[in-house]
């Protein structure tokens, strides 16, 4: 069944969520901790990322290569008929084709899901708004978000000072949008990824929806530097009304610090997968000295090249490709490790051409293409089929065994701080050679990005008498890599400061460019 929905809904390796009859059938499926179980009985009713069972009932393609399942208890009283005969959990899945909105007219869904539903159980009270589900996990007995939508929105987060009525348009992943009107932020539901004319539609919908019953009437109107974004282009298309261009990652710290409701100066670790950079390259590893008034870059990952740009994303065995060639040169591909044997010579042949003349290799320093390198170097995920999915299947085989880590030396350039990952590609490759297993090299791996965020922010703290770090971005929805940095930093006295009421990642952005552009007005 679950194989029959993912061929209909072209979703090829993206887990589902289940919706359970009770907590009991929870406990059959997952670890359940006390304050994960109030998550789930909470009225706001969330899918909550729990650790599978290992002798749990539910098919393996629910949610393949993860040992997570994300597991929500019936919110309507449909879904307690539903689970109150003999069905005791059900993928629960919104109604729609990947990347599209959800279809929630009746007219609508008949005609777009006609392909993918052999039922359709209608209703004459209407559906106003389209609004997925929440998804989050626990860390620390609080929350993070992965997606804030239904049961939490548009309930306002409070702000650490007033503003005027500001519109932030947010980024091109996961996207929310976010109004203000005094000391509140209306953040939006999940709009999805701006890729598309329906998903753009619902966007402009909900700006006006929400613009309505908040009876807000923006001033000033932010969005992202990256001129490609569908966000910004709308943005920019506004007439009469003032504008601010808002850096992605410094958006990203300052949404982190009024979840929070802190001020003042912090040190900023960002990291994710891509974000416009202020110098116009790809950023995503970066560590900034930041306040709501501005920011200083003061470190980052060394950029590598990406050949084919967008397609080095989809495909990381290119982003491999291109770490080798820098680190062993012609050599590399005599080097005794599976990536070379599953390597093609032709694709290889046109890959070095496009790193030799910097044909389509826009330059990154992102972390989160850095994880996809590593996951695609120890053969868990050459070619990806969901954002993020490389470094996720990466995690999930970490056994967190040892205190063994690679070096990861802090280099000086024109008074910035670079962490170089070549050393770290060396030595998992030499690992590779005297057949490591993956998981302990993943374990390794992810102590030493643990490490280098250590040696960055302690180096900072030298520099700038700080001592508050903010950890965000989307990299940090990566559970072991997050306690392996809280507990780096707790150990060594610093503030740390995540992320509760948004999510870590894009979804959080436009909190944090309401707060810079009501900051920049004053």
């Amino acid at each position: 069944a679950v194989e029959t929905l993912r061929s209909r809904k072209y979703r090829e390796d993206k887990p589902f969520a289940i919706m359970c009859r009770d907590i009991e059938e929870v406990r059959s499926h997952c670890r359940v901790s006390p304050y994960e179980e109030e998550l789930l009985l909470a009225v706001e009713r969330p899918i909550v990322i729990l650790p599978r069972e290992r002798n749990g009932k539910i098919a393996r393609s629910v949610a393949p290569y993860q040992n997570t399942l994300g597991v929500m208890l019936p919110y309507t009283p449909l879904h307690h008929l539903l689970l109150s005969g003999p069905l005791k959990a059900l993928v629960m899945t919104s109604g729609n084709i990947s990347d599209e909105p959800i279809a929630f007219k009746n007219g609508q869904a008949k005609e777009k899901l006609s392909s993918i539903a052999d039922y359709f159980l209608l209703h004459n009270r209407e559906i106003y708004t389209r609004c997925d589900d929440s998804v989050l996990m626990a860390f620390q007995k609080k929350p993070i978000f992965f997606r804030r939508s239904r049961g939490y929105t548009p309930y306002p987060i409070k702000m650490p000072s007033s503003s005027g009525m500001i519109l932030a348009c947010g980024g091109e992943l996961k996207n929310t949008f976010c109004l203000t009107k005094g000391h509140y932020a209306f953040m939006s539901h999940y709009i999805g990824d701006l890729e598309n004319l329906e998903t753009l539609n619902a966007f402009e919908e909900g700006i006006e929806h929400f613009k309505r019953i908040f009876q807000i009437k923006p001033e000033v109107l932010a969005y992202d530097l990256h001129p490609d974004y569908l966000s910004t282009k709308y943005a920019l298309s506004q007439e009469g009304i003032v504008k601010i261009g808002v850096q992605h990652h410094h958006a990203h710290v300052a949404a982190c610090m009024a979840d929070n409701g802190i001020d003042g100066d912090v040190i900023g670790v960002a990291f994710d997968g891509t974000g416009y950079g202020s110098d116009g390259t790809l950023w995503g590893g970066e560590f900034l000295k930041a306040s709501y008034e501005g920011f200083i870059r003061k470190g980052h990952l060394k950029p590598i090249q990406l050949p084919g740009g967008e397609k080095a994303i989809r495909e990381p065995w290119r982003i491999v490709g291109a770490y080798l060639y820098r680190i062993f040169g012609d050599e590399f591909t005599y080097l005794d490790i599976p990536f070379n044997h599953r390597l093609s010579h032709e694709k290889w042949t046109i890959l070095k051409k496009m790193l030799d003349h910097f044909i389509n290799t826009p330059l990154s320093s992102s972390i989160g293409r850095l994880f996809d390198a590593v996951s695609s170097l120890l053969g868990i995920r050459d070619v990806v089929r969901y954002e993020g999915q490389a470094a996720i299947e990466l995690e999930t085989i970490a056994n967190g065994r040892g205190s063994m880590a690679y070096p990861f030396p802090i280099l000086e350039r024109d008074g910035i701080s670079i962490l170089d990952p070549d050393e770290m590609i060396n030595g998992i490759v030499n690992d590779l050679m005297t057949g490591e297993p993956s998981s302990s090299i993943s374990t390794k791996f992810h102590k030493s990005i643990g490490n280098a965020i250590l040696g960055m922010c302690r180096k900072i703290r030298e520099e700038e008498g700080l001592n508050r770090v903010v950890l965000t971005g989307g990299v940090f929805q990566n559970r072991f890599l997050l306690k392996l940095a809280w507990r780096l930093l707790k150990d060594h006295d610093f503030e740390i400061y995540i992320h509760h009421q948004v999510p870590p990642n894009d979804g959080g952005l436009s909190l944090g460019q309401v707060m810079i552009a009501g900051r920049m007005m004053k």
